[in-house]
């Protein structure tokens, strides 16, 4: 029997972040993806197993959770490049868009494929059978409308294969994936985790463990505000809302086109402008340097005016919160703007993590936190039904 191996995959709207083993392999994989060919055109064809197989994702996708199976996509960096490119879209539920899973399978493709026989999976002519047991998470919103019911019985109990067509490294090996377990986290909770706890699941913020938090996550497509109390998310009082940095990514990109005539791949490319540390907010037009400044500042306040207005209404609701923790891909693109807001308004007590990578990974994070826990516990309680004698009838 194949080995199961862990995996924590946090399908965020800008981007894949997954973890996987014992931490020895990471992905990063922009959530971008396009149909295609399956002969797709490379330029120095000789030359394509020299090229990253990261930056060329060239799949097919076969899954009876799929609502269109079978379909060739170019995944990532590859994808964005594409005229077709589809991008996870303002109201759309995570659990139901064939896009999130193509992105959930790609990644553990190409896991699987990385060094499979360390892996002990079994490789059959060019068929890889991995196992896998998988951490991820949906919104708030979805799991309190129980979504992730229905996303986790589409995962569990099937087999889905990913083909690699066109793709360096890797080009005509399939990856037969199986799921041993599956765990939905809603994603406020998640985030309470990693912020209390190391990734043996030890309590290593003993300042936080008691006190009253909100935990604002922006996202893409949504946010989230958990309410902490008593070491627990509060069903009730926790909110999810229909509203993330997306829309706002995509009106920065249509007004930079429709004003300098410059068109960005996707919304990808305009995040890196507005949190880059050198050249911030600026832009090549016709080759020169130029200053989008006033286009991000309009938008992206109007933005974060909305965000401070649930944290005020959620807080209003929970007068006794002690803090609120801004986390989340979107939490990096607003921070300065919020803050400036919280200043000159009510000064809550709101903090930000300056470790930007720690904020975006901090999902993928909890995930394999617990995921490992489970896991953990799992064998421990079967070690422990082992070591019992069977009980003798009389």
């Amino acid at each position: 029997m194949n080995l199961s191996r862990i995996a924590a995959v946090d399908v965020g709207n800008d981007a894949v972040k997954a973890l996987f083993g014992k931490l020895d392999s990471e992905l990063y994989i922009p959530n971008v993806i396009a149909r295609d060919l399956e002969d797709r055109p490379v330029i120095g064809i000789e030359e394509l197993n020299e090229k990253d197989p990261l930056e060329n994702i060239h799949i097919r996708v076969h899954s009876p959770a799929l609502k269109e199976n079978n379909v060739i996509y170019r995944v990532g960096s590859l994808a964005a490049k594409s005229n077709n490119s589809t991008e996870l879209d303002p109201g759309s539920s995570k659990s139901e868009e064939d896009q999130t899973l193509v992105m959930l399978f790609a990644s553990l493709a190409l896991d699987a494929v990385n060094g499979t026989s360390e892996k002990g999976f079994k490789k059959n002519n060019q068929v890889i059978d991995a196992n896998y047991t998988l951490g991820t998470g949906l919104p708030l919103r979805e799991v309190k409308e129980g979504k992730d019911v229905g996303y986790r019985s589409q995962l569990l109990g099937s087999v889905h294969q990913v083909e690699f067509l066109v793709t360096p490294k890797y080009q005509g090996l399939k990856v037969n994936i199986r799921f041993d377990e599956v765990k939905v986290y809603p994603e406020g909770f998640a985030a309470y985790i990693n912020l209390v706890m190391d990734n043996d699941l030890n309590i290593i913020n003993k300042d936080l463990i008691d006190k009253r938090i909100l935990i604002q996550d922006i996202g893409g497509l949504s946010t989230d505000i958990a309410v902490i109390r008593n070491r627990n998310v509060d069903d009730d009082k926790a909110q999810g809302f229909n509203l993330g940095v997306s829309e706002s990514l995509e009106a920065i990109r249509e007004e930079i086109l429709t004003k300098h005539g410059v068109e960005l791949d996707s919304r990808r490319d305009v995040v890196e402008i507005i949190t880059r540390k050198n050249d911030r907010n600026h832009i090549m037009v016709k080759g020169s340097r130029t200053s989008v400044h006033d286009i991000t500042d309009r938008i992206l306040l109007e933005l974060a005016k909305k965000q401070y207005r649930f944290l005020r209404n959620v807080w209003q609701r929970n007068s006794q919160t002690e803090i609120c923790y801004f986390v989340g891909g979107g939490a990096s693109v607003l921070k300065d703007y919020i803050k400036a807001l919280n200043n000159n308004l009510d000064g809550y007590n709101i903090e930000f993590f300056e470790d930007e990578k720690e904020s975006i990974w901090m999902m993928s994070n909890a995930y394999y936190k617990l995921i490992t826990d489970y896991v953990r516990k799992t064998r421990k309680s079967e070690k422990k039904d082992e070591k019992q004698p069977a009980s003798s009838s009389k």
